[in-house]
């Protein structure tokens, strides 16, 4: 299992969008569970489903999910020398905690944002690292295209999570694409703030950080929140969206695309693969946040 990290964005060509041109593409639509729907099932789902289709047994899935008050850590954040004060003054705000098995650092999940993963299998060649990065950044500007509005790719110093496949709009950050690959299957992950204050969830984030560091120096940087340069889609175009709107300009930018979508839920071999993971992460969990 590796994550994959991004260099800078490449120009687009058409690699990028021939990753989107899949025979067909399987629709998992988790964004209205509700509460009861948790972050560790998610992670637990992309791990199956890059295992499923990197062994050939599953085609190609979009799979989409919305947690309620999470803050999801990556494993370097529980490197933290205070974690617990962090994690306490979280659970104060009203989050639950969770610690995903890939890197990355901390972010805000909530009832205002939607996460889309596109799973697809990587085949004899070796699929680029860019060029996944590039079909999720491709994906997201076919989706609003039809909105005045220039969309870039890049780092946006002093947000949440920070890397090189930050979009923005105005350099303020509203979304952040991650990448996993998992025995020949890829797993590209973007989470797209949709409505509700950015500046909120990243002052909280940089509140976690303060209690979490205490000022001491540490060998990894973590990042210095800078709440202002983040933003819900909302905010920065002044449009009402909902993560309902975004779910429809989801399904039919990958329909116009690809030309097949269907909705469907895990089948058979992938139900068993599921509990396995699932177990796994939870058992990473008790013990990483138990130790501290």
């Amino acid at each position: 299992m590796i994550m994959a990290e991004p260099t800078e964005p490449t120009s687009i060509d058409t690699s990028a969008l021939r990753l989107l041109k899949q025979p067909s593409w399987r629709i998992i639509d988790q964004s209205s569970l509700g509460p009861n729907f948790h972050a560790l099932q998610s992670f637990a789902m992309d791990d199956t489903l890059c295992t499923a289709i990197g062994k050939g047994e599953s085609g190609a899935t979009c799979r989409t999910w919305v947690h309620h008050n999470t803050v999801v850590l990556g494993i370097q954040d529980t490197r933290l020398p205070h974690l617990q004060a962090g994690i306490d003054y979280l659970n104060s705000q009203g989050y639950e905690v969770i610690v995903r098995n890939s890197g990355g650092l901390a972010v805000v999940l909530d009832q205002g944002v939607l996460n889309i993963s596109l799973v697809f299998p990587e085949g004899e060649k070796a699929i680029d690292i860019n060029r996944g990065y590039d079909a999720m950044w491709e994906l997201t500007k076919h989706m609003f295209r039809d909105m005045p509005y220039h969309m870039e790719a890049k780092e946006i110093v002093g947000s949440y999570c920070p890397g090189s496949y930050d979009l923005s709009i105005e350099d303020k950050k509203f979304a952040g694409i991650s990448q996993r690959r998992i025995r020949g299957g890829v797993a590209v992950q973007i989470y797209l703030c949709i409505d509700g204050s950015g500046s909120e969830r990243a002052e909280m984030i940089g509140e976690f950080y303060k209690r979490s560091l205490r000022d001491e120096t540490t060998k990894f940087a973590f990042p210095t929140i800078v709440p202002n340069v983040m933003a819900s889609l909302t905010e920065l175009t002044g449009q009402n969206l909902t993560v309902q709107d975004v779910m429809l300009r989801l399904l039919t930018s990958l329909k116009e695309i690809s030309g097949t979508i269907f909705a469907n839920t895990l089948q058979g071999h992938e139900l068993d693969l599921y509990e396995q993971y699932y177990a796994r992460i939870v058992e990473r969990n008790e013990k990483v946040l138990g130790e501290k």
